[in-house]
């Protein structure tokens, strides 16, 4: 019988109405490496902040379900918890303090301390003084093994992201007594390089005894150091086993495969020919999504599908066209280049856009519907103005004209033009983003992450608003999703975005695992493949 350092059984979370994990099974044995992959929100990093005790956690209800520790049922209620019981996690956000030095960072709350004169006559420990020297040294160990070559005393306020992310993995190597190691996605921001040496430390711990559980959506790396792998889906186990049963195109197709009801939409071979947006070169300083000099052309009338993993740049890429991140390289509308960094002039141009942040950019929530619907247009182009002699006046029946026309149209639920729109649900105040983006009369329409945090109804509504935008009245629209399925659903192409740059254009009905391995770096699979 397998005895296991860690069980995780029948873990059920929602938060709210939204089930995240369907009754997940997790198990980990000492010095293996067990890998967890999957699609964005998949529920790989739920499952992990119920292990470390996450306030995000038991702050919405906690889970169901139990967690055993070497046999043991324990209830891990708080990050101290799970370090008391040796459990260690490299998050998936920095979880740094920019203010502080890389060795007070490694041995926050696990400082050490030496005795001073007043330490001794008052034998009081807070009073003793911290120990830097030897706090250096531990320091200087751990990066050491991760080979970051960067003095331990240096802020790590500038330091860049694939170093903040060693000195996060650093201070979790460092601890003593160390059991159970979770790296979430760590090698996301890391340089091909950088990567390897993790990979080898990791080998190195797990030949101490240490379980880890890395999550990962490298399949090539998952094939280097895992011994096990579990696949999860919406939520749910697909699969788990020993690595060495599996193959990289199994594990894409099990990751990404599901049933794809492809939307059959009126072909316009006379339209796709003609370019009407070509990005060159194109770079965007988003912190987390950045751009890396993408080349990236776009027919006018059909609907072209941006897609990729979390952190990859596909969120980039409109943004910077907007102008909204710092950007740079070369944008050309019908074939002449247009200004970068300005939102005014890309609106101007022609070009609208529904942002992923409803709430924080899409929207102004204290304002009505009709307000909402208008904005954009009533600055930049000057709609919905009357004239009296020198000044322009709003016109407002006008402006609720249209906005009951919208509402109507677009089937918003709510009592009226004057509703503020922060009281709407999600699904409606996502009409009211695409309806303002509307009421400007695009000639190109960029939608970011359509259905994030809207319920199964909603979600086919706003698919179908956009479907028929295009088929209708020939609008050309550049999806952002991180809902693979629901791209494919209604994309011509759809262009996978990976480490900031297009990994390649896959037509939607393109084999699952294709869409895998792209989406996983491995692209040269891909092309091997095709030239069999």
């Amino acid at each position: 019988m397998d005895t296991y350092r860690l069980e995780m059984k029948n873990i059920k979370k929602s938060f709210g109405n939204n089930q995240v994990l369907k009754g997940v099974d997790l198990s980990l044995k000492a010095g293996e490496i067990h890998c967890l992959i999957g699609e964005n929100g998949a529920g790989k990093s739920t499952l992990m902040n119920i292990l470390f005790g996450m306030e995000a956690i038991h702050s919405t209800g906690g889970f169901q379900g139990e967690v055993r520790i070497d046999g043991k049922k324990v209830n891990i209620n708080s990050p101290k918890e799970a370090l008391e019981a040796n459990i260690g996690m490299v998050h998936q956000e920095f979880m740094l303090i920019p203010a502080f030095s890389i060795t007070e960072n490694v041995k926050l709350n696990r400082e050490i301390t030496k005795d001073n004169l007043v330490s001794k006559i008052t034998r009081v420990k807070r009073l003793k003084t911290v120990n830097f020297k030897e706090m250096h040294a531990d320091t200087r160990n751990a990066m050491d093994k991760l080979n970051l070559n960067v003095e331990e005393y240096v802020k790590v306020a500038g330091l860049p992201v694939g170093h903040m992310q060693i000195v996060e993995i650093a201070r979790e190597i460092d601890k003593s007594h160390l059991e159970i190691l979770v790296f979430d996605e760590p090698t996301a921001v890391l340089a091909e390089s950088e990567a390897d040496n993790l990979l080898k430390t990791m080998k190195k711990l797990a030949d101490e005894g240490i379980a880890i559980l890395f999550i990962t959506h490298r399949l090539d790396e998952v094939m280097e150091v895992s011994d096990r792998v579990t696949v999860l889906k919406d939520g749910e186990l697909v699969t788990c086993k020993k690595t060495s049963d599996t193959s990289v195109d199994e594990i894409a197709e099990l990751m990404v495969g599901r049933e794809i009801h492809i939307t059959q939409k009126a072909k316009k071979t006379s339209q796709k020919d003609e370019i009407i947006l070509d990005l060159k070169d194109f770079h965007v300083d988003m912190p987390g999504e950045e751009v890396k000099g993408i080349d990236l052309q776009v027919h006018r009338g059909e609907i072209l599908g941006l897609a990729g993993l979390a952190g990859q740049g596909k969120i980039g890429v409109a943004n910077g066209i907007m102008g909204l991140f710092q950007s740079a390289g070369q944008v050309q509308l019908h074939g002449k280049l247009v200004e970068l960094n300005n939102t005014g002039a890309m609106l101007a141009n022609g070009l609208a856009f529904v942002s992923e942040d409803r709430r924080g950019v899409g929207l102004i929530l204290d304002e009505s519907i009709e307000m909402n619907i208008a904005f954009t247009a009533l600055k930049v182009q000057n709609k919905f103005l009357k004239k009296f002699g020198f000044l322009n006046i709003q016109d407002t029946f006008n402006i609720t004209k249209h906005a009951k026309k919208m509402i109507e149209g677009f089937d918003i639920r709510c009592t009226g033009p004057h509703q503020n729109a922060g009281r709407l649900s999600g699904g409606n105040q996502q009409k009211v983003c695409v309806a303002r983006a509307l009421t400007q009369d695009p000639e190109i329409l960029f939608v970011s992450e359509p259905t994030r945090g809207i319920d199964i109804g909603a979600k086919k509504l706003v698919l179908d608003l956009l479907v028929k935008l295009n088929t209708e009245m020939g609008m050309t629209i550049v999806i952002t999703s991180s809902e693979l399925a629901e791209v494919r659903s209604i994309a011509d192409r759809v262009a996978i975005i990976t480490e900031g740059k297009v990994a390649g254009i896959l037509p939607p009905d393109a084999p699952d695992k294709d869409y895998g391995l792209m989406m996983s770096g491995m692209t040269e699979e891909i092309i091997e493949k095709s030239g069999d």
